[in-house]
């Protein structure tokens, strides 16, 4: 594949008709008619989403904060990083992922850079997640966040960037977000290094779009 650029690249096949048989709170589920190659039209169900944000939060001891959380659908505690929803459409993704850090883990960054954009589950759900790097941390003075429901229960924790690549490839951390983002930093690193990351601000092509 030598000369090949690898890249992804936005394309829009024809839609006939779009039904949305499933509205919930954040997320619903649409259904659309799609015109094939050849011409043949097919259904295709997949969940909208708002797009997400997440943070890999390095401290000076070279940890990452991570979380542990109990996930309903696949009935496990997860260990990951901070991460949620866009609160509105459009939303600034460095303002949710800098809200997130303080709601879950009551800190703070003073640098904040991206570390990648991924489609969590591309084949199923238009979901894209920001995946943000934030160094210089330091805890947020005044009150936490009342937390509720499965976030009442979590645990927090630093741990070594070692041990969580340990963790990945040993099959015992699942949590898309933090073996994406561990991994990430790891090849940044290998790379030109953490400092030529994009900055926080750099447009996100993954979200070209308001669903």
């Amino acid at each position: 594949m030598t000369g090949t650029t690898i890249k992804d690249t936005p394309e829009e096949w024809e839609v006939r008709a779009t039904r949305t048989p499933f509205v919930g709170n954040k997320t619903s589920v649409r259904t659309d008619d799609v015109v094939m190659p050849d011409g043949t039209v097919v259904h295709r169900d997949y969940q909208v989403h708002p797009g997400s944000v997440a943070v890999l939060a390095l401290d000076d001891a070279d940890r990452v904060l991570v979380l542990r959380q109990y996930r309903h659908p696949v009935r496990h505690k997860l260990w990951e990083i901070p991460a949620g929803l866009l609160d509105v459409p459009g939303e600034n993704p460095l303002h949710a992922a800098q809200r997130e850090l303080y709601e879950e883990a009551h800190v703070k960054a003073e640098d904040w850079r991206v570390l990648t954009d991924v489609y969590t589950t591309a084949g199923g759900c238009d979901e894209a997640v920001r995946i943000f790097l934030a160094r210089g941390l330091s805890e947020v003075e005044g009150d936490r966040f009342e937390v509720e429901d499965e976030e009442a229960d979590m645990e927090l924790a630093r741990v070594s960037v070692t041990d969580l690549v340990r963790g990945v490839l040993a099959g015992e951390l699942h949590n898309n977000c933090l073996v994406v983002g561990v991994l990430s930093l790891v090849a940044a690193r290998n790379g030109d290094g953490l400092d030529a990351l994009r900055p926080a601000g750099a447009p996100w092509p993954a979200r070209p779009f308001e669903a």
